[in-house]
């Protein structure tokens, strides 16, 4: 009896074999610490060039609990060296926590603020009558929406209410449309929430409004990355959720980025500080090339 195998047949087993992908890259594909400082000074001093604004305004969206107004708080605390509650958060999923139209400012120094702020609002979801309706964004994006207007999923914004902005100035409209999924999420977006999402993008499109878009919650997404926060543009399996969100909503990989938003931390963190300064950063550009390009 011949127990000796044929090695054609182990090749053909092995050939099958392709071994995964290694966790973290050996280089960064997107740099973000070594130009921290110089970013953090350019948020800092950041004026529109636009002398019609005051403010550059940015609108965030996205569906419910994937980190909007953590973003709101992980920005100021970035600016104060310091944790912040600037936005009231819901640690536990369910409804929108927020669910009117509200502008948040950055204190600067006593008496002034940041040149830039902003928009919080209820968050979509995939049931047709919850969350903020497309139409309502929609308005939002044109500035109609006045402050502290409070979002009915039930009845949507129109001429003639009391929240209704009827005259909006340059300095109502939005600047900048910024999406926020969380990164654990980008894979199973419901398909509904897809069209809203694409909705909304399509009506900022129409304005020329530009658009980015946030992943959060990274550090859960990737045990490397909750090991250490400077890892996060070194994730192969971040960089897919970028290519991903990128095929999903037609957005430019370009235009997306990753970063960790402040949740336990007790202290700023330059490594958690790095990517959040890089992708506020990038948001001004745009509201500044849109802006002068009025």
């Amino acid at each position: 009896m011949n127990n000796n195998k044929n090695p054609s047949q182990k090749l053909s087993v092995w050939s099958y074999f392709v071994p995964p992908p290694p966790p973290l890259l050996e280089q960064p594909w997107r740099e973000v610490s070594v130009e921290y400082q110089s970013n953090l000074e350019f948020v800092r001093s950041y004026q529109p060039e636009n002398g019609q604004v005051q403010h550059l305004r940015i609108l965030l969206y996205g569906p419910v609990g994937h980190g909007k107004s953590s973003f709101i708080n992980s920005v100021d605390t970035v600016l104060k060296g310091r944790p912040s509650v600037l936005v009231q958060t819901n640690a536990i999923f369910g409804n929108s926590f927020s669910t009117q139209y509200k502008t948040f400012k950055f204190l600067k120094s006593p008496g002034a603020t940041y040149s830039f702020v902003f928009n919080d609002i209820m968050g979509l979801e995939e049931d047709f009558d919850d969350g903020v309706s497309v139409n309502d964004l929609k308005l939002a994006l044109r500035g109609h929406v006045r402050e502290d207007y409070t979002f009915n999923p039930e009845q949507e914004l129109k001429e003639g209410d009391d929240g209704y902005n009827s005259d909006p100035t340059l300095e109502d409209k939005v600047h900048v449309l910024v999406g926020v999924v969380a990164a654990d999420a980008v894979s199973r977006l419901p398909d509904q929430m897809v069209k809203k999402i694409r909705k909304v993008r399509l009506a900022a499109s129409a304005l020329r409004i530009p658009q980015m878009a946030i992943i959060t919650r990274v550090d859960e997404a990737c045990p490397e990355v909750k090991k250490d926060t400077s890892n996060i543009y070194k994730s192969n399996y971040l960089k897919e959720k970028v290519e991903r969100f990128h095929q999903l909503l037609g957005i430019p990989e370009n235009c997306i980025f990753l970063l960790k938003n402040y949740s336990h931390e007790i202290e700023s963190n330059d490594k958690v500080n790095a990517a959040i300064v890089c992708a506020l950063k990038q948001m001004l550009h745009y509201g500044d090339d849109y802006l002068n390009n009025l």
